[in-house]
């Protein structure tokens, strides 16, 4: 289920594009938001947190309900973690898409509220409050799941849970590497900017560009 791409077909039907190559290439709710609009966005956002969330919340209830009891006194919430982080990657990695996607950030806010609602809510709300302050969805994701480990802690999440919060945040970190260098350079976008995200493929003519050509000079220098 985490692989359904929902950003990429909802893209494809508005307006007939491959949201793969535009902006930052990702296929999640930020970039369709800029690529489709505010609606589409939205609307991506929370089929994206409901994707991540059903599954896990099923996989909670089997191991609550019909697990081998013993089991799960001795290794409680292995398996929902299990089945949060596959979805995480499934997002990421869709084979319908031939393992490309998003940056796993909404996919694995589900995730997070079902395994714990509590620690997935104040997941969500740091990462609203890091929007707020520094206007980048990027910077948000990442230290909002940063602090997904405290929350579940702090609310006596099993260590299962607490052991997913930090294999999703480093995974998340490292979904949003491109992010994280556009943010050192200043070129990251932040929520309200006017200026259009380039392509993917201009980014990289871009930065070709930006290489001398070497081999005129080379040849100069040899006759």
């Amino acid at each position: 289920m985490g692989s359904i791409p929902s950003g990429f077909w909802l893209v494809k039907a508005l307006k007939g594009i491959d949201v793969r190559t535009f902006g930052s290439g990702s296929t999640g709710a930020t970039n369709v938001w800029r690529a489709a609009g505010p609606a589409a966005g939205i609307f991506v956002f929370f089929f994206d947190t409901i994707k991540g969330y059903i599954p896990v919340a099923l996989a909670v209830f089997w191991d609550i309900h019909e697990f081998d009891r013993q089991w799960n006194s001795i290794y409680p919430h292995l398996v929902p973690s299990i089945v949060a982080a596959a979805a995480l990657v499934g997002h990421s990695r869709s084979v319908f898409l031939k393992f490309q996607g998003g940056k796993s950030a909404a996919t694995g806010l589900g995730t997070l509220l079902a395994l714990s609602p509590m620690g997935g809510t104040c997941t969500f709300l740091t990462w609203m409050l890091i929007v707020k302050l520094s206007g980048y969805i990027s910077l948000a994701s990442i230290l909002g799941v940063g602090s997904c480990p405290f929350w579940f802690y702090a609310f006596g999440a099993p260590w299962a849970a607490i052991a997913y919060c930090v294999f999703g945040f480093i995974y998340v970190t490292y979904r949003h590497k491109a992010n994280i260098q556009r943010m050192l350079k200043g070129t990251e976008p932040k929520i309200g900017d006017k200026k259009k995200p380039e392509s993917a493929a201009s980014a990289d003519a871009r930065e070709t560009s930006k290489i001398p050509d070497t081999t005129s000079s080379t040849t100069e220098s040899t006759t």
